[in-house]
Protein backbone atom coordinates (compact mmCIF):
# COMPACT_ATOMS: atom_id res chain seq x y z
CA UNK A 1 0.00 0.00 0.00
CA UNK A 2 2.62 2.22 0.62
CA UNK A 3 4.32 2.34 -3.00
CA UNK A 4 0.78 2.21 -4.49
CA UNK A 5 0.87 5.57 -2.78
CA UNK A 6 3.82 6.77 -3.41
CA UNK A 7 3.10 6.01 -6.79
CA UNK A 8 -0.24 8.31 -6.68
CA UNK A 9 1.90 11.02 -4.99
CA UNK A 10 4.49 10.78 -8.10
CA UNK A 11 2.29 10.72 -10.48
CA UNK A 12 0.11 13.72 -9.19
CA UNK A 13 3.28 15.55 -9.22
CA UNK A 14 4.35 15.06 -12.98
CA UNK A 15 0.55 16.36 -13.78
CA UNK A 16 1.29 18.96 -11.64
CA UNK A 17 4.31 19.69 -13.82
CA UNK A 18 2.73 18.93 -17.28
CA UNK A 19 -0.20 20.95 -16.84
CA UNK A 20 2.43 23.75 -15.34
CA UNK A 21 4.32 23.74 -18.41
CA UNK A 22 1.31 23.00 -20.82
CA UNK A 23 -1.03 26.08 -21.92
CA UNK A 24 -4.95 25.55 -20.61
CA UNK A 25 -5.86 27.32 -23.79
CA UNK A 26 -4.94 26.95 -27.86
CA UNK A 27 -2.60 29.16 -29.14
CA UNK A 28 -4.41 32.71 -29.46
CA UNK A 29 -4.29 33.78 -32.99
CA UNK A 30 -3.31 37.28 -33.32
CA UNK A 31 -6.31 40.01 -33.12
CA UNK A 32 -7.00 42.22 -35.59
CA UNK A 33 -7.02 46.12 -36.06
CA UNK A 34 -7.65 48.29 -38.62
CA UNK A 35 -5.37 51.40 -38.16
CA UNK A 36 -2.46 52.47 -40.34
CA UNK A 37 0.98 50.54 -41.62
CA UNK A 38 4.64 51.74 -42.62
CA UNK A 39 3.88 51.25 -46.58
CA UNK A 40 0.24 52.27 -46.48
CA UNK A 41 -2.23 54.51 -45.00
CA UNK A 42 -5.26 56.42 -44.99
CA UNK A 43 -5.29 60.31 -43.48
CA UNK A 44 -9.11 60.10 -41.88
CA UNK A 45 -8.56 63.14 -39.79
CA UNK A 46 -9.83 66.01 -41.88
CA UNK A 47 -12.14 64.27 -44.06
CA UNK A 48 -13.93 66.86 -45.54
CA UNK A 49 -17.27 66.43 -47.48
CA UNK A 50 -19.45 68.17 -50.64
CA UNK A 51 -22.75 66.76 -51.26
CA UNK A 52 -22.19 62.94 -52.26
CA UNK A 53 -18.31 63.53 -52.10
CA UNK A 54 -15.69 63.15 -49.44
CA UNK A 55 -12.02 63.78 -50.07
CA UNK A 56 -9.37 62.38 -47.23
CA UNK A 57 -6.23 64.48 -46.85
CA UNK A 58 -3.52 61.69 -48.18
CA UNK A 59 -3.94 58.17 -49.12
CA UNK A 60 -0.76 55.99 -49.59
CA UNK A 61 -1.08 52.55 -51.07
CA UNK A 62 1.54 50.49 -51.98
CA UNK A 63 0.34 48.95 -55.17
CA UNK A 64 -2.51 49.70 -57.34
CA UNK A 65 -6.08 49.20 -55.28
CA UNK A 66 -8.77 50.86 -54.13
CA UNK A 67 -10.11 53.03 -51.47
CA UNK A 68 -13.71 52.27 -50.65
CA UNK A 69 -16.52 53.02 -48.29
CA UNK A 70 -18.63 50.62 -46.43
CA UNK A 71 -21.78 51.54 -45.00
CA UNK A 72 -22.10 50.25 -40.67
CA UNK A 73 -25.10 48.84 -39.74
CA UNK A 74 -25.93 48.07 -36.04
CA UNK A 75 -23.33 50.44 -35.04
CA UNK A 76 -20.82 48.37 -36.84
CA UNK A 77 -19.27 48.08 -40.05
CA UNK A 78 -20.27 46.53 -42.42
CA UNK A 79 -18.52 44.73 -45.25
CA UNK A 80 -20.87 42.67 -47.29
CA UNK A 81 -21.52 45.73 -49.19
CA UNK A 82 -19.41 48.96 -50.30
CA UNK A 83 -21.28 52.55 -51.07
CA UNK A 84 -18.00 54.09 -52.49
CA UNK A 85 -14.76 53.29 -54.31
CA UNK A 86 -11.78 54.77 -56.11
CA UNK A 87 -8.90 53.68 -58.14
CA UNK A 88 -5.81 54.43 -57.01
CA UNK A 89 -2.74 53.44 -58.98
CA UNK A 90 0.66 53.04 -56.50
CA UNK A 91 2.12 55.10 -54.35
CA UNK A 92 1.01 58.45 -52.21
CA UNK A 93 -1.96 60.63 -53.05
CA UNK A 94 -3.20 64.08 -51.95
CA UNK A 95 -6.61 65.19 -51.82
CA UNK A 96 -8.54 61.66 -52.86
CA UNK A 97 -12.08 62.16 -53.53
CA UNK A 98 -14.92 59.06 -53.26
CA UNK A 99 -18.52 59.83 -53.91
CA UNK A 100 -21.42 58.10 -52.60
CA UNK A 101 -24.75 57.58 -54.04
CA UNK A 102 -26.98 59.08 -51.62
CA UNK A 103 -26.12 62.11 -49.57
CA UNK A 104 -25.19 61.39 -46.06
CA UNK A 105 -26.50 62.51 -42.58
CA UNK A 106 -24.29 64.39 -40.51
CA UNK A 107 -22.46 62.06 -38.37
CA UNK A 108 -23.40 58.53 -39.93
CA UNK A 109 -21.11 56.11 -39.99
CA UNK A 110 -18.76 54.57 -42.31
CA UNK A 111 -15.59 52.20 -42.73
CA UNK A 112 -13.16 53.46 -45.34
CA UNK A 113 -10.04 51.17 -45.95
CA UNK A 114 -7.99 50.00 -48.62
CA UNK A 115 -8.08 46.93 -51.05
CA UNK A 116 -5.54 45.51 -53.56
CA UNK A 117 -6.40 45.38 -56.92
CA UNK A 118 -5.51 41.74 -57.17
CA UNK A 119 -6.05 40.27 -60.98
CA UNK A 120 -4.73 44.09 -61.78
CA UNK A 121 -7.34 45.05 -64.07
CA UNK A 122 -8.24 48.61 -62.44
CA UNK A 123 -11.95 47.07 -61.40
CA UNK A 124 -13.29 46.82 -58.18
CA UNK A 125 -13.87 42.67 -57.54
CA UNK A 126 -16.41 43.34 -54.95
CA UNK A 127 -17.03 39.41 -55.78
CA UNK A 128 -16.68 36.84 -52.37
CA UNK A 129 -13.88 33.93 -52.64
CA UNK A 130 -14.77 32.86 -49.01
CA UNK A 131 -17.05 33.79 -46.04
CA UNK A 132 -15.62 36.71 -45.80
CA UNK A 133 -12.84 37.88 -48.58
CA UNK A 134 -13.67 39.52 -52.11
CA UNK A 135 -11.46 39.11 -54.48
CA UNK A 136 -9.96 42.37 -54.62
CA UNK A 137 -9.00 41.96 -50.76
CA UNK A 138 -8.55 44.15 -48.26
CA UNK A 139 -5.09 45.85 -47.16
CA UNK A 140 -3.26 44.33 -44.05
CA UNK A 141 0.33 45.38 -43.10
CA UNK A 142 0.85 42.32 -40.67
CA UNK A 143 -2.85 41.95 -38.67
CA UNK A 144 -3.76 45.47 -39.31
CA UNK A 145 -6.27 46.16 -41.72
CA UNK A 146 -5.75 49.41 -43.06
CA UNK A 147 -8.99 50.90 -42.42
CA UNK A 148 -10.38 53.97 -40.44
CA UNK A 149 -14.35 54.23 -38.82
CA UNK A 150 -15.38 57.71 -39.44
CA UNK A 151 -18.26 59.85 -38.87
CA UNK A 152 -19.66 62.25 -42.03
CA UNK A 153 -18.95 65.51 -41.59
Amino acid sequence: MTRNLLLLIAALGLATIASAETPTQPDAKPQMTTGNGEANWIIADGVTRKGLTFTFREVKIEADGWLVLHPFRDDKPYGQIYVGSTFLEGGRHENVEISVPVEPEPGKMFLVMLHSDVNKNKEFDFVFVDERNVLDRAVFEGTTMIAHPFATP
